[in-house]
């Protein structure tokens, strides 16, 4: 499978969200592809407001996090831009605090899921099994000149591979280089986002947040950094676990 995430579906699908705060949270849809259970590949934003909070809470899927304005704190890590987090099925995770600018923050994942358990009220459905998180170093962009005098690509690794596939490799390119990088054997696809610059193949042209997912190394298309050169992360995502396999994330499970 091979999906494109883009700036004009976020701001034909851009919303405010219910929340029991008077200050304003909204969301946009930046990547869609239906609600298949086993893959369905999305990216959202969430525009978070000043100095405000989102409680600890877990989803049925695993997710990352990319933190690309405003400033904050996740858990017990200050969110300097740009940020990835991740934290896998079933995992608590939080408080999110925002800055007092705000933040605005990409939720990515594998399979589409809506909504959130705030551990407060939902403890009874979180399910025994392996937890996983990580969070990376801040990658602080690089700007436009930087970019143009790359003598080559460089690579930063935010969340080294783990055994199970999990990881965030960022890749510096100057203009015209091949966006390529080995995938984890163990992952079970990957999302690439541009930070910076933009990135061409063989349909358009992908500019600064767009992205593109593909379950294997093979079906990523032939990617090439554009006239400025590009800054890209690559996000590998492991396999569910077994033991939340055939799940919904709302049903109430045996709790650690």
């Amino acid at each position: 499978m091979v999906v494109f995430g883009s700036r004009k579906t976020a701001h034909s699908r851009r919303r405010a969200l219910q929340t029991t705060t008077d200050m304003p949270y909204f969301k946009a849809e930046w990547m869609e592809s239906g609600d298949d259970p086993m893959l369905s590949p999305t990216i959202f934003m969430v525009e978070q407001p000043p100095n405000s909070t989102v409680d600890p809470h877990f989803h049925g899927q695993n997710q990352f996090q990319l933190f690309v304005e405003g400033s904050g704190v996740i858990g017990q890590s200050a969110i300097q831009i740009v940020t990835v987090h991740y934290a896998g099925a079933y995992t608590g995770y939080g408080p999110l605090a925002s800055g007092p600018e705000g933040i605005k923050y990409f939720t990515i994942r594998p399979v589409c899921e809506s909504g959130a358990n705030f551990i407060k009220d939902s403890r009874h459905k979180m399910v025994r099994g392996p937890k996983r998180h990580a969070t990376s170093q801040p990658i602080p962009p690089l700007q436009e000149d930087e970019r143009m005098a790359l003598a080559g690509t460089q690579v930063a690794e935010a969340i080294p591979v783990g055994e199970d596939g999990l990881g965030a490799r960022v890749l510096r390119l100057p203009p015209g280089t091949p966006v390529r990088t080995p995938f984890p054997k163990a992952a079970s696809g990957t999302f690439m986002i541009v930070l910076g610059g933009s990135v061409r193949y063989d349909c358009g042209e992908l500019f600064h947040w767009e992205s593109v997912f593909a379950s294997t190394e093979e079906e990523l298309p032939v990617l090439r950094a554009g006239a400025t050169g590009a800054e890209v992360v690559f996000l590998f995502t492991p396999a569910k676990s077994q033991a939340y396999l055939g799940l919904h994330p709302n049903q109430p499970q045996e709790t650690t």
